[in-house]
C-alpha cells in the first residue's frame, strides 16, 4: 500500500507540474494606456458601416470615435483622457494574416501602449476553398506580427479577438435573396457562400469545412498570445461564439458589420478583454 501511496503521490505531482506547465499566463491589464492601434482587415476599417463601399474608420470597434459605437478607444478615453487623440487605426481593408507584420511594424513606429488584432477573415472568405489560408502559414504569420509587436513594444498591451463566425453569417442570410444576390454579385465570401440554399452534402461539408478552418485559426491565435506572455489576451473566443444577427450586417454587402454590429463587436470584445 505504502508503494501505491508514493506512486500516486508521484503521478499527482507530476499532473500539477503538466498542469503549471500548459496553463496560460494571466493577462496583465497595467493601468489604462495613453496611445493605442488597432490592426487588421476592413472590420476593423469599419469598411461598410456609414457608406457604399467606403471604409468608416469612425465607427471601428477598435479606434473608432462614435459614440452610437462606444469603441475600445472611446471605453479607455472614458477613464483615461490622456489618451485622446491617439488613436490609431492601422489596418487595411482586404488584409490577411500576412500583412500583420507590416501593420505591427507601424504600430511599433506609433510607440503606442495598446494594440487590438482582429484578423483572419479573409484567410477564410477566399473565392473557393482551396485557396483558403493553410493553417501553419496563419500561425507563423501571426507569430511574426506579434514577435515585431513583443520586440518593438515591450511593456504594450495587446488583445487578440477572435475571428467571427462566418457560418453563422450563411446561416443568417441564406434565406434573404437581398444577401444572396450580393454574396453572388460581389463575389463574396465564396469559399463559405457560394450555392447558399444548396443543401447537397457536397456543399455542407465545404461549408463546414470552411468553418473548421475559422476555429483552427482561432485556436492558433490562442495559443500565439498565450505564448507570448502576460501582456497579451485572447478574447477566450466571445467574438466567434457570439450570435450576431442579420440586421448587424451591412444591407450593402451583408458581411461587414454595420454600425450596430461594431457596437456590439466593441462591447463583446473589450468585455473580454484587459477591462480597464
Amino acid at each position: 500500500m505504502t508503494l501505491v501511496r508514493r506512486a500516486l503521490a508521484t503521478l499527482a505531482g507530476a499532473t500539477a507540474l503538466v498542469l503549471l506547465a500548459t496553463t496560460p499566463a494571466v493577462a496583465d491589464a497595467g493601468p489604462p494606456p495613453s496611445s493605442m492601434a488597432s490592426l487588421g482587415d476592413s472590420i476593423t476599417r469599419g469598411f461598410n458601416a456609414c457608406g457604399w463601399y467606403v471604409d468608416c474608420t469612425s465607427r471601428s470597434f477598435s479606434t473608432g470615435d462614435h459614440s452610437s459605437v462606444n469603441s475600445h478607444y472611446l471605453r479607455i478615453r472614458a477613464v483615461n483622457p490622456t489618451i485622446g487623440g491617439r488613436n490609431h487605426n492601422d489596418a487595411r481593408s482586404g488584409a490577411k494574416s500576412a500583412d500583420m507584420y507590416g501593420q505591427a511594424g507601424t504600430a511599433v513606429s506609433q510607440g503606442v501602449g495598446y494594440v487590438t488584432m482582429l484578423i483572419g477573415a479573409n484567410d477564410a472568405c477566399t473565392s473557393s476553398e482551396s485557396t483558403m489560408t493553410p493553417v501553419g502559414t496563419f500561425r507563423a504569420n501571426i507569430d511574426a506580427a506579434l514577435n515585431r509587436l513583443k520586440a518593438g513594444l515591450p511593456n504594450a498591451r495587446v488583445l487578440v479577438v477572435s475571428v467571427p463566425d462566418i457560418h453563422r453569417l450563411w446561416y443568417v442570410g441564406k434565406g434573404s435573396g437581398s444577401a444572396r444576390s450580393a454574396w453572388s454579385l460581389f463575389g463574396i465570401c465564396q469559399s463559405m457562400l457560394a450555392n447558399p440554399t444548396s443543401t447537397q452534402q457536397a456543399d455542407v461539408d465545404r461549408r463546414n469545412r470552411v468553418r473548421q478552418r475559422v476555429i483552427d485559426f482561432n485556436t492558433q491565435l490562442a495559443q500565439a498570445c498565450a505564448a507570448y506572455g502576460p501582456n497579451c489576451d485572447f478574447d477566450d473566443n466571445a467574438v466567434f461564439n457570439y450570435p450576431f444577427a442579420l440586421s448587424q450586417v451591412s444591407t450593402w454587402d451583408y458581411f461587414h458589420p454595420n454600425t450596430s454590429g461594431q457596437a456590439v463587436l466593441a462591447s463583446v470584445s473589450y468585455a473580454n478583454g484587459f477591462g480597464w
